[in-house]
């Protein structure tokens, strides 16, 4: 990989990923076979979500909506961190979750506004309007 990609990869994990509570993704994977952590990294981070074309809250938007739809809330928790970090507000996020139960249904909104207030509990951000 090009230092470029390397840089790329740096830049984009420390926005999304900073102060991320839990396991990321990427320590998961290099646990099993550091080479393949790497590579994975490399291009999930430091190009698919690097690119430029969407800003960040918007394609932290899709990410949220595609993981509250197919209700897998471990990544789920880590996007809506993700997202707090890139600008999205609580208020976006919980509208975002709850679009998908047109298409989705209510449990798997259910299972995602509970994964919403779990991270905002963890934050400091619960009950919605506190102030700090």
């Amino acid at each position: 990989m090009s230092k470029e990609i390397v840089e790329k990869t740096k830049k984009t994990a420390a926005l999304y990923f900073k102060d991320v509570k839990g396991e990321k993704p990427f320590e998961l994977w290099s646990a099993f076979d550091k080479g393949l952590g790497k590579d994975l990294s490399l291009f999930i981070t430091g190009q698919m979500y690097a690119r430029e074309k969407i800003p960040h809250k918007t394609r932290q938007f899709v990410t949220i909506a595609t993981l509250t739809a197919l209700s897998r809330t471990d990544e789920l928790k880590l996007h809506i961190q993700a997202a707090l970090n890139v600008g999205c507000t609580p208020e976006e996020i919980a509208e975002v979750i709850f679009q998908t139960f047109v298409y989705a249904g209510i449990p798997t909104t259910n299972s995602a506004l509970k994964t919403l207030r779990s991270v905002m509990e963890e934050k400091g951000m619960w009950p919605p309007g506190k102030s700090d």
